[in-house]
């Protein structure tokens, strides 16, 4: 893939395929980031992850499946910790997943979510949806997607999008495989192509963020990149709602609870100066922020 960033500059950027230009999404066993106490998660959900398909590379990092079947009058609130992009849902059933909010879900988009997020389950249900790529999100939308960070919305609100007539589809579909092709055809459908470009070019950069352990401030990530730092910011806040430096950091955050969740000795000093931070204190209650507890604690309640 290749990131064009400020006139001029055109830099590779190197990263795994599988099956020709998509890579394959993996399963919770083998990546849980953002799932706060997946031991937990997996005991009451099924949760499967597909292709975006080329025509949404770049823009969809995967599509999900959660499936669901509580006891009668029993509810579960699953905590997480998102990665640092938007999420597309559509439910096609009562009683689906609730939003204290919106009340049922039916068809919605949730922004960015700057820290911790949750969703209460009830009953038995399936939930069909998309995450994008940080950056992805903009080719949907007219304006910034910062508008949507902190924020769940009606997904016909914000993308081109037929909300009953999808929930209807997706409803009759059989199968997952043939509810994820639905929400694809739509997503297809709802991509504003002279956005698709820059879109592009964010989120390849932002996955420079994800994987290249040396990139440790946003003037190293300009730098990879090919652009200038203000240059940067600004698509970043235009197409993905967050900064480099946010993205930069969520990621660490993310591979750091991982690590507690597989046992291994984590840092924290060396990824708080990695990150920019003043002192590992300060790294520790962001990390608690995000998780809801120091790491310590939450090492323990894996335990």
């Amino acid at each position: 893939m290749r990131a064009k960033l400020g006139a001029g500059h055109d830099r590779e950027i190197e990263e795994p395929r599988h099956e020709g230009t998509q890579m394959e999404p993996r399963s919770v066993d083998q990546d849980s980031r953002g799932i706060i106490e997946p031991g937990a998660f997996q005991r009451r959900y099924q949760l499967n992850r597909y292709p975006a398909g080329s025509a949404l590379e770049g823009l969809i990092s995967w599509f999900w499946v959660v499936s669901w079947a509580l006891p009668p009058g029993q509810t579960h609130t699953q905590e997480l910790l998102t990665h640092p992009c938007a999420n597309l849902f559509v439910s096609p059933q009562e009683p689906p997943m609730m939003d204290e909010h919106l009340g049922p879900t039916v068809a919605e988009l949730e922004g960015v979510v700057l820290n911790r997020s949750s969703r209460r389950m009830a009953g038995e249900g399936i939930c069909v949806a998309a995450m994008t790529t940080p950056g992805g999100l903009g080719a949907f939308l007219t304006g910034p997607a910062g508008e949507y960070n902190d924020r769940t919305v009606r997904l016909g609100t914000a993308v081109r999008s037929d909300d009953d007539a999808l929930v209807r589809e997706i409803g009759r579909a059989q199968g997952e495989p043939a509810k994820v092709g639905v929400l694809r055809t739509a997503l297809e459908n709802a991509v504003r192509p002279e956005r698709v470009i820059v879109a592009r070019e964010v989120a390849a950069t932002a996955r420079l963020a994800e994987t290249d352990r040396t990139l440790r401030k946003v003037e190293h990530l300009a730098q990879k990149a090919g652009t200038g730092v203000r240059t940067l910011q600004r698509m970043f806040a235009e197409y993905a709602g967050v900064s480099p430096t946010w993205v930069l950091r969520r990621y660490r955050l993310l591979e750091a609870a991982e690590a507690v969740r597989h046992g291994d000795r984590v840092v924290w000093a060396r990824i708080a100066t990695d990150l920019g931070y003043s002192d590992q204190a300060h790294l520790v209650r962001d990390f608690s922020a995000a998780i809801g507890s120091t790491p310590a604690a939450y090492a323990r309640s894996l335990s």
